[in-house]
């Protein structure tokens, strides 16, 4: 009974060793591409625009691309038609092909529909050495929301 209850002891302690691990090697290289990002690094440079520094941006005609995420489905119902503009959806963009497309000479300006994918990716894109990355807050429905209120302020 002894030799049984220390096997079904071992048997539960190798396979929770299983269950719980985690995937060691690629938490190293996690860890090779986030270490940089300290907090005195992001307090300089946050990677963040919100969409009034956007529209501000495009006001000034500054060089920039904006690279959309979203997937095909959401770009086909609101679409973008700013000229310089990558649509890359984000479970495609860490594909070498598709960083290759990326400038590194000017601002990337990452949206999504509301800035939850693209903080990541901005994020992500600058643990990969993409200084120039930056995260559209809010995504488009701020955007829309803040050129509305800009359209206006021409329009009266």
């Amino acid at each position: 009974m002894r030799k049984v209850l220390l096997l079904v002891i071992g048997f539960i302690f190798t396979i929770s060793s299983f269950v719980f691990a985690y995937d060691k090697e690629l938490a190293k290289r996690l860890d090779m591409m986030f270490s940089p990002l300290t907090p005195e690094v992001l307090a300089k440079d946050p990677g963040l625009v919100n969409a009034t520094q956007l529209l501000q941006m495009i006001q000034n005609k500054e060089p920039f691309v904006m690279l959309d995420v979203r997937t095909p489905e959401e770009m086909a119902i609101v679409g973008i038609t700013w000229k310089d503009r990558l649509e890359i959806p984000m479970h495609e963009l860490f594909k070498e092909e598709n960083l290759n497309k990326l400038p590194k000479d000017k601002k990337i300006v990452v949206i999504c529909h509301t800035g939850t994918r693209a903080f990541p990716v901005a994020l992500a894109l600058r643990a990969l050495g993409f200084m120039n990355a930056y995260s559209l807050e809010g995504g488009i429905v701020k955007l829309a929301e803040q050129a509305g209120r800009q359209t206006y302020k021409f329009l009266h």
